[in-house]
């Protein structure tokens, strides 16, 4: 990074000031922490600057929609919009042969999976990272974790940190995916890893077969192979991923996802999605904010020379229903991991991580 292009990091304030100008910027837009992020970060953290920027770029004027609802903070006057559905943590009820709603919890048909690659290779302050991963794990309370670049140190922090976790790790490497179950909502039936035998970086499908909140699910990860140079292969190891998909049994619900290197131009030459696979960031809406996974205009964990810095939607999340009809329907996506650790000043990977929500269909 360029002397030029650096972050004055003493105009960022503490991060409990961050987080308290996220939480605001949220209330006051009736959006969410990511989208905060987004404006805040980009704008030297002012709240007014961030605020004003987002009702510009919207065309919302403020006080002008019929949903509005006046939001008083700190003395100060604000219309925020009230139609917006934000997300809270999810149901801790046990699944054992049905599984029944809490009738306590105010989202009991939410299903949340998360996907992350949280970049084992890196040994800076690899341990406190992780510490970090875990605690947003545990914060945001997933069903399902798909996990790339685990390495064993990782992963026993992962274990100690996350302990109403299962996890099925699928380790033939240096490093590899891992799948966090739930304890006591996820329950698994079948586990299987499947080896892309052409690639040159040991990479494999991870398949989990469980049970979550009573539906059916086929979940599946991978670490596609990496850099523009092995275009070939990623292609090739995405259309056996999407085979699987497309063949799966069609009583399951098929969520893949995970670090898949992709460019759109590569998912182009494989003539798209096939029919009944979605994308689960294009279905809740295609939001900018959500889009660059790995965003070197705003992750500096690594150094990256010269003006230009790349953004990329390396990791997604895809979706295939089961049939005759879908039992769940995608709510939100959003990323998570966007705050830097004060005490290492570096974020907890470099790549962004997804968070997915659903709801199951009552019948």
């Amino acid at each position: 990074m360029s002397d030029s292009d650096s972050v004055d990091e003493s105009k960022i304030p503490s991060r409990e000031e961050c987080e308290n100008r996220c939480q605001k910027f949220a209330e006051i837009t009736g959006t969410d922490s990511a989208l905060a992020m987004f404006y805040l970060q980009d704008r030297d953290w002012e709240l007014d600057r961030s605020v004003n920027a987002y009702f510009e770029e919207t065309g919302e004027n403020i006080g002008s929609a019929p949903l509005k609802k006046k939001i008083k903070i700190d003395g100060l006057s604000f219309s925020g919009r009230s139609d917006v559905n934000n997300s809270s943590s999810s149901t801790s009820s046990v699944i054992k042969t049905e599984w029944k709603p809490d009738v306590t919890n105010p989202q009991p048909n939410r299903i949340k999976l998360m996907s992350w690659n949280i970049d084992g290779l890196c040994e800076k302050a690899k341990v406190k990272r992780t510490q970090t991963v875990c605690d947003i794990i545990n914060k945001e309370n997933p069903h399902a974790v798909f996990l790339q670049e685990v390495v064993s140190e990782t992963l026993e922090v992962l274990t100690t940190k996350c302990p109403t976790y299962h996890i099925i790790e699928a380790a033939n490497q240096e490093y590899f995916t891992a799948v966090m179950l739930k304890v006591g909502v996820a329950e698994m039936t079948e586990s299987k890893v499947i080896p892309f035998t052409s690639s040159l970086m040991l990479r494999t499908l991870q398949k989990i077969e469980c049970t979550i909140k009573g539906v059916r699910f086929l979940l599946m990860t991978s670490h596609l192979e990496s850099t523009k140079d092995h275009a070939t292969e990623r292609k090739q190891q995405l259309k056996i991923a999407l085979q699987h998909m497309v063949s799966a049994n069609s009583d399951q619900t098929v969520i893949f996802g995970g670090d898949l290197n992709l460019r759109d131009k590569e998912l182009q030459e494989l003539k798209g999605l096939p029919e009944g696979v979605s994308d689960m960031w294009q279905v809740t809406g295609s939001r900018k904010e959500a889009e660059f996974t790995w965003d070197m205009t705003r992750n500096t964990n690594l150094e990256w020379a010269g003006r230009f810095k790349p953004r990329c939607r390396f990791d997604r999340i895809y979706t295939r229903h089961c049939k005759p009809k879908s039992v769940i329907v995608p709510q939100y996506f959003e990323l998570v991991g966007l705050e830097k650790i004060p005490s290492c000043g570096l974020f907890p990977s470099d790549h962004w991580g997804l968070l997915a929500h659903f709801d199951k269909i009552e019948k």
